[in-house]
């Protein structure tokens, strides 16, 4: 057979050509550094379950699901790899090493699939590749499984990634819509080990938040206390898991009108209030999405108390939508509808009706969570927009009011605050489980928790 195409090895751009007699005796001398023999994931065995549901939507067809290739941050650096999500839950690898890497599910008959990982390889010690080759070499980016312990571990039949440029055209996750569409769909239903996933997310999150708070003094007293924040996150983050689950929003004053202000180079004002919208990614690939809207002096002005409370109104009448056979679109509708009086009652709105709260709220209050922070966006609209909620989806509230420091049709005292409170929820038999609890919420809590981590 002839032997598989390995890609040119990349190399650093000033190094020098390596003599026949050293690469010789590169070749040399190794002591074998087997994996343990026993290295199955513990989810191996889900993720087997999942590809029989994949199997079963697409009888006899050819299905490609792509890890991802690397993409390069600047010159010869690469940003760091995370594998596409489906990926993710197909096989459940999570680590940097699947770049590159293709689960094939093979028709093998007329109703069921054979999957076949095609991956890169251990490098071998013959030859430059181990060395010298800074994207895939061992001794650049560490060890990967040979195809053996690659099929030990997953319980997936394993082929040289160069086998995969042979095969015919098939059903591809990356560009066909119709499967995207069915991994999504298959994802909206987290089986108990995902929620226990999420749960850690979550744990971890609260923990990243308490460490925000303790961190407000140094915060406060930097140019640039936005970043500070972001970077105190980022520690529990990486230290927890695999890092933010997405880019960390903190947002300080009129910046928490701004809904997805990621720029984090402000200065902190005591008078002011902090938007922090941050979640921790666990190692395997699971996300919480949580916002908590803090007084920077540790105490609510009263004019950011009265905006906090009708967000919080609205987040309150929101949870109490969600149950099974409920509307997706349901809990939106409903914090919305107490928005919409609560501006109302301020004079900010002639009346409730229409849509004219719009201006004030900007988006949706809310979206499935998992192992993106918009989980499965490529579903159709009839099994999630436009569908109802089940038993096992976990998903976020987060009503906001967002009032835009140049908005004329606000009172001056109101304009330039944003408040934004987001909670993660898993949706159960007859109602829905605050997964966020350990997080304050009301502000009396949340001025008291505070006070508490600040004292300490």
């Amino acid at each position: 057979m002839q032997e598989p195409a390995v890609a040119a090895i990349r190399t650093v751009s000033h190094d020098l050509p390596v003599s026949a007699e050293f690469e010789a005796f590169m070749a040399n001398s190794w002591a074998a550094t087997p994996l343990p023999a026993e290295i199955r994931l513990p989810v191996a065995g889900l993720a087997a379950a999942r590809r029989a549901k994949l199997s079963a939507r697409f009888p006899g067809e050819r299905l490609i699901v792509p890890a991802g290739e690397f993409k390069v941050r600047s010159n010869d650096c690469d940003y760091r790899f995370r594998p596409h999500s489906a990926y993710a839950w197909l096989t459940g690898l999570t680590g940097e090493d699947q770049a590159g890497h293709v689960l094939v599910l093979e028709p093998d008959g007329p109703h069921r699939h054979e999957a076949v990982l095609y991956v890169r390889p251990r490098s071998p010690r013959a030859g430059e590749e181990f060395y010298r080759d800074r994207r895939y070499g061992e001794f650049w980016v560490g060890r990967r499984p040979d195809l053996a312990e690659a099929e030990r571990m997953t319980g997936i039949r394993c082929v040289h990634r160069g086998e995969y440029d042979r095969l015919p055209p098939g059903r591809d996750a990356s560009g066909d819509g119709e499967l995207a569409a069915a991994l999504s769909e298959l994802r909206l239903v987290k089986d108990a080990w995902e929620v226990g996933q999420l749960q850690l997310a979550v744990d971890h999150t609260t923990a990243g938040f308490e460490d925000v708070v303790r961190a407000l003094p140094r915060a406060l007293a930097h140019p640039r206390g936005e970043r500070w924040i972001e970077g105190v996150f980022g520690l529990r983050a990486r230290a927890e898991g695999n890092g933010p689950g997405y880019e960390t929003i903190a947002a300080s004053g009129a910046h928490a009108c701004v809904l997805h202000w990621i720029r984090n180079d402000g200065r902190l004002d005591p008078r002011e209030l902090l938007l922090l919208d941050a979640g921790v990614e666990t190692d395997t690939l699971y996300t919480s999405d949580i916002t908590r809207t803090l007084p920077l002096s540790g105490r609510f002005s009263p004019v950011q108390r009265q905006v906090y409370e009708l967000v919080l109104a609205a987040q309150d009448a929101g949870m109490a939508a969600l149950k099974p056979g409920a509307s997706f679109r349901d809990f939106h509708r409903a914090g919305m509808r107490v928005i919409a009086e609560g501006l109302a009652e301020w004079g900010v709105l002639k009346s409730a009706e229409g849509d004219f709260h719009r201006r004030y709220t900007l988006c949706s209050s809310g979206h499935m969570l998992g192992l993106d922070v918009h989980d499965c966006a490529q579903a159709r609209a009839d099994a999630y927009l436009d569908g109802v909620l089940e038993e096992g989806q976990v998903l976020t509230v987060e009503p906001g009011l967002y009032l835009q420091p140049d908005d004329e049709t606000l009172p001056a005292e109101l304009r330039g605050i944003g408040v934004r409170i987001e909670d993660d929820l898993v949706i159960t038999a007859d109602g829905a489980r605050l997964m966020s609890h350990a997080l304050p919420r009301t502000p009396d809590a949340v001025e008291a928790w505070m006070g508490e981590l600040l004292a300490g």
